[in-house]
């Protein structure tokens, strides 16, 4: 555990992911408060349990009242945070209402969502209709000249990441789950703005719109691929019936069935280095 600094609260779940980040965590506190007179802000505690990568907290704001102060270290996948809220502009997401990158340090002011209780306190099956809905309007055309990243980038990455923990699993499992993986993001589809990390905990109840999302990690490419990450979290259904919920995402947000199901196969796999006992046999079940 990296120790805390003194007298200013890290959530445990940040502190142990920051292992090896002790000198961004040591000037943490002074970083915030570098931001609270920047933005004329007065800075609660800290949401619990927080995220892993990010100190979030509650803070009134001189002009915008009660808001929300996020600050994070910078990592790849959410490098595109702030872009992708101003794209939405508040349309089931959580408004940007500033952003600065100093360093390793990205820090947005955003929205905040009041009552703020997350989807996952919902049923499986009203989560479904929810994430589905949010997707439908998040699934835009980014413009002309936008700063997302193809979603292939991040296939790419993830494949390099995972071949080296897959070597004793089926070869043949393997070897097609990570050449879908590869392939369905090149493929001639729509691309749109994606979230890429939408499930039930980043979806909080709100009063401006009854669900608003936060912490995207935008890409732009194929909208098939978003419903992935919410049927993982859902082990229930996905292991129940993972063509079905496969079919279930698909028909909710009015893409095509047989690329959602094309989709978790690969993802399956992907993942299967590192929760192969979980994963393993859905990816089978899934084999084309």
């Amino acid at each position: 555990m990296v120790p805390q600094p003194i007298g200013f609260p890290v959530p445990e779940r940040l502190a142990a992911y920051s292992a090896d980040r002790g000198d961004w965590l040591a000037e943490l506190p002074d970083v915030v408060a570098g931001l609270a007179r920047r933005w004329s802000l007065a800075v609660g505690a800290p949401f619990e349990p927080g995220g892993e990568c990010a100190w979030v907290a509650p803070v009134v704001s001189a002009t915008d009242g009660d808001v929300v102060l996020k600050v994070g270290w910078t990592h790849d996948e959410a490098r595109d945070e702030a872009a992708g809220l101003e794209v939405w502009d508040g349309r089931g997401a959580v408004r940007l209402l500033d952003a600065v990158v100093e360093g390793e340090t990205s820090a947005l002011l955003l929205e905040r969502a009041v009552p703020g209780s997350p989807l996952s306190t919902r049923d499986g099956p009203e989560q479904d209709v929810v994430l589905a809905g949010l997707l439908r309007r998040l699934w835009v055309d980014p413009g002309a000249g936008h700063p997302f990243r193809p979603l292939h980038e991040m296939c790419d990455a993830w494949i390099e990441q995972a071949r080296p923990e897959l070597g004793h699993l089926d070869p043949g499992l393997v070897r097609d789950g990570l050449a879908h993986f590869a392939d369905l993001p090149r493929d001639d589809t729509p691309h749109v703005l994606l979230a890429t990390d939408l499930h039930a905990e980043n979806v909080l109840a709100a009063q401006r719109e009854p669900w608003l999302v936060i912490d995207p990690k935008p890409y732009v490419g194929d909208p098939a691929y978003d419903v992935l990450q919410h049927m993982l979290n859902d082990r229930g259904q996905l292991v129940a019936d993972p063509r079905g919920f496969a079919r279930r995402m698909a028909e909710l947000t009015g893409v095509d069935g047989d690329r959602v199901i094309a989709w978790l196969f690969a993802r399956c796999v992907v993942e299967a280095a590192w929760w192969p006992d979980d994963l393993v046999p859905i990816a089978t079940a899934l084999r084309p």
